[in-house]
Formats: structure tokens, C-alpha cells, sequence
């Protein structure tokens, strides 16, 4: 018997705003893996990095965004990479961005939109992202978040 190795080497990023009272999610459209595919904010953790503090990087490298507050969303987007044989693990945090904030995109990314969360379920790929959104959408957007959850204010 062979053990599928379980990998947790990234992080997974939903960041939000509130715009005219409603909450819109950003999505980015992948111009390297994934090309063309409409994604949340995602990247690796770095040497002596924690996974929060990888989120908050990676936010601020892919969009330039800082975010007001962050949040362990208390969900990991998990899913099978057939051509490393293993099981991916990211946990999921959540971001909160100033309405007015502009978002400038690297090269990792063709272009971003902010949609509301029922648009973004209809446009990424996968099933976990979906997953991820409504879960989100449920505990944070529905709800006031879990204040235990709070990274950074």
C-alpha cells in the first residue's frame, strides 16, 4: 500500500469589499497556470513564513492591495494534483479591502474584476472554489465574522 502524500505549501485568498452595500469579490484571471481560468488570490509560503503572513504578501504582490483586516476563514481549499500525485491543501483566509481601494494586478494575471459573490461561484472552475465562496459568503458576508478569527485589524 502507498501513501498519497497531503502537501500544505500555499495559501488561498478571498479578498472582499463592501460597494454601495454590496459585497463584491475580486477574481483575477490567470495568465500563466490555470491560463485564463478566473481565480481567487493564491501563492506559495515562503521560508519561515507563516501562512497568514504569506496571504497578506501575496495579496499585496498580486494586486497591491493591503488589506484593513484579515481573517482565517476556518476552511482549507483542498484538490488532487495528478502530476505530483498528491493531495493539495491551502487554507483560506479572508481579506477586507477599502471600497474606494485600486487594485493593480502583476503578471501572474491578464485582468481582475469585483463581482458579487453569486457571479464568482458562476465563473471559477472548480468545485472546491465554490466550496470556498459560498462558505464564505455564509460565515462572513450573512453573518458577522467569528471575532476568534480575526488575524489582523
Amino acid at each position: 500500500m502507498v501513501d498519497i502524500p497531503i502537501r500544505c505549501l500555499a495559501v488561498s485568498v478571498v479578498l472582499l469589499r463592501v460597494s454601495d452595500d454590496e459585497t463584491q469579490v475580486l477574481l483575477l484571471r490567470r495568465s500563466h497556470t490555470l491560463v485564463g481560468e478566473w481565480c481567487q488570490i493564491a501563492g506559495g509560503i515562503e521560508e519561515g513564513e507563516k501562512a497568514w503572513e504569506a496571504a497578506l504578501r501575496e495579496v499585496k504582490e498580486e494586486t497591491g492591495l493591503t488589506c484593513d483586516r484579515l481573517y482565517s476563514a476556518d476552511i482549507c481549499e483542498q484538490f488532487y494534483e495528478a502530476d505530483r500525485d498528491a493531495i493539495s491543501m491551502l487554507p483560506v483566509f479572508v481579506g477586507f479591502v477599502d471600497a474606494g481601494a485600486k487594485a493593480v494586478i502583476n503578471d501572474e494575471h491578464s485582468e481582475f474584476c469585483w463581482v458579487s459573490l453569486e457571479a464568482a461561484v458562476n465563473m471559477v472552475p472548480f468545485a472546491g472554489q465554490r466550496h470556498v465562496l459560498r462558505h464564505v459568503e455564509a460565515e462572513f458576508v450573512q453573518r458577522e465574522p467569528v471575532r476568534h478569527l480575526l488575524i489582523r485589524a
